[in-house]
């Protein structure tokens, strides 16, 4: 009997797929801090890993989407701290985190926020080459941001003192580590850049840790730099040493006496450049004058008396005007000969039109004659017709007795029949007209003939 009422049993996967819902509903939203270890990355862009401590791990897979957003690839013994979706993997049956967001831990934490800065700052082009400034080859004046108490401060004097002690150096002091020192050291930048005393700048302090160097990270700093209308040079920390600062400098030097080496003219090499341009210039001095010499004694060779000058102009003139004479002459022939040719070819091809001539002098008299002839005929029709226009001309008519009558509408009345009592008529005569009214009693009235 118990074991008809035991309770049916569940497979692996619905197990598998229970303690998954589980574990999703109720650890949710958690950060887990541990050490990568056995990472493996896949050809399709995954990672998987396993989290650790120094009691347990827990298996990790972080999808190549969110592996993309970070800000540098995972090493094998980071220290990070993740977060994402809490569960099993119901294939396997291991229980693992589907990673979502990944920051390092303790100074991985300013790293992740270097990397940040870094990577939205070069979206920007805040680091991008073409905005970089030439640094002057010459400068009158160098500028110095560091802090007076800086070893880095001495090394760079004593180094600009040796390669060209003849430019003044001015210095803005500011604080280069601690609380509150981005702001002191953007305001110095801001200031040497108001000022414009300098013709180029330099910042600068020794070496350190991460957090001794952090202030040069700051956002507030690089865009000091960027603002500057001064060419920056950049010599924080040693040659190992990278800062946000050194990325958006002009030009970034290994070191503070690297910065002011780049900075300076060497005076011993302007002094054996100097010479040798010295050398150079008397050279081609030297040169220039036996080629003016030279020149000027073949010019002295050259010079003749004015009047041999001009009597050989004189006999260059007679022979162009023999020459033009001569060739005028020839002109001249050749265009009568050719007008002469042209003449006879005129006489030999101009039609004879004498024949045409007369014809037309006939055709002429003839159409005259006709004309005269057609309008006479013309004329004595147009007399017989205007006869007998006038024969039958209505007026004509009217003058033997006749009248024409019309109604109120101008019809012509043609017959007694058609008239009514009190018809208003238009009678037209010869001399006149004049309006009359119909009184016969057989007449019939008519609505439209009453005014």
């Amino acid at each position: 009997m118990s074991e008809l009422f035991a309770p049916a049993a569940v497979s692996v996967s619905e197990l598998n797929a229970l303690a998954k819902s589980l574990l999703e509903e109720n650890l949710f939203g958690l950060w887990v801090a541990g050490e990568v270890s056995n990472l493996t990355r896949a050809a399709s862009g995954h990672y998987y890993f396993s989290l650790k401590d120094s009691r347990a791990q827990v298996r990790c897979a972080m999808f190549k989407g969110t592996a993309a957003k970070l800000p540098a690839p995972l090493k094998e013994g980071d220290h990070i701290e993740l977060t994402g979706r809490i569960g099993i993997y119901e294939a396997r049956g291991e229980f693992q985190i589907t990673v979502n967001e990944v920051r390092l831990k303790g100074l991985g934490q300013l790293y992740e926020a270097y990397e940040k800065l870094k990577a939205k700052l070069q979206a920007e082009g805040v680091f991008a080459a073409e905005r970089k400034k030439p640094l002057p080859a010459h400068p009158r004046v160098i500028g110095i941001v560091t802090s007076l108490a800086a070893a880095a401060l001495r090394d760079v004097v004593s180094t600009l003192k040796r390669r060209a002690p003849e430019i003044p150096v001015i210095i803005y002091p500011t604080a280069v580590q601690g609380s509150g020192s981005e702001l002191q050291i953007a305001q110095a930048i801001q200031a040497a850049g108001q000022r414009n005393e300098a013709d180029v700048l330099i910042v600068c302090r020794g070496g350190g840790s991460i957090e001794d160097l952090w202030s040069f990270n700051e956002e507030i700093v690089v865009r000091a730099i960027e603002a500057c209308p001064i060419p920056v040079v950049s010599g924080v920390g040693h040659e190992t040493d990278f800062t946000l600062a050194d990325f958006v400098a002009d030009v970034r030097a290994p070191t503070p006496t690297g910065a002011a080496e780049l900075v300076s003219p060497n005076r011993l090499e302007s002094l054996h450049k100097l010479a040798q341009a010295q050398g150079r210039l008397k050279t081609a001095l030297q040169q220039r004058y036996y080629d003016a010499s030279q020149k000027t004694d073949w010019f002295a060779r050259q010079i003749r008396h004015p009047q041999q000058k001009l009597n050989e102009q004189r006999a260059q003139l007679h022979t162009l005007a023999q020459s033009l004479r001569f060739a005028m002459q020839n002109n001249h022939r050749f265009h009568a000969q050719r007008f002469a040719r042209q003449q006879q070819q005129l006489a030999h091809l101009c039609p004879d039109v004498s024949g045409a001539a007369r014809d037309v002098q006939s055709f002429q008299t003839a159409l005259k004659q006709h004309w005269h002839n057609l309008l006479a005929n013309r004329r004595q029709l147009l007399e017989k017709q205007a006869a007998l226009l006038e024969a039958v001309s209505p007026q004509h008519i009217l003058e033997r007795g006749f009248s024409v009558v019309k109604n109120s509408r101008g019809q012509v009345i043609r017959s007694a029949a058609a008239l009514k009592q009190g018809q208003k008529l238009h009678i037209t005569f010869a001399d006149g007209a004049t309006d009359v009214r119909v009184t016969g009693e057989t007449a019939q009235p008519d609505l439209f003939d009453y005014s």
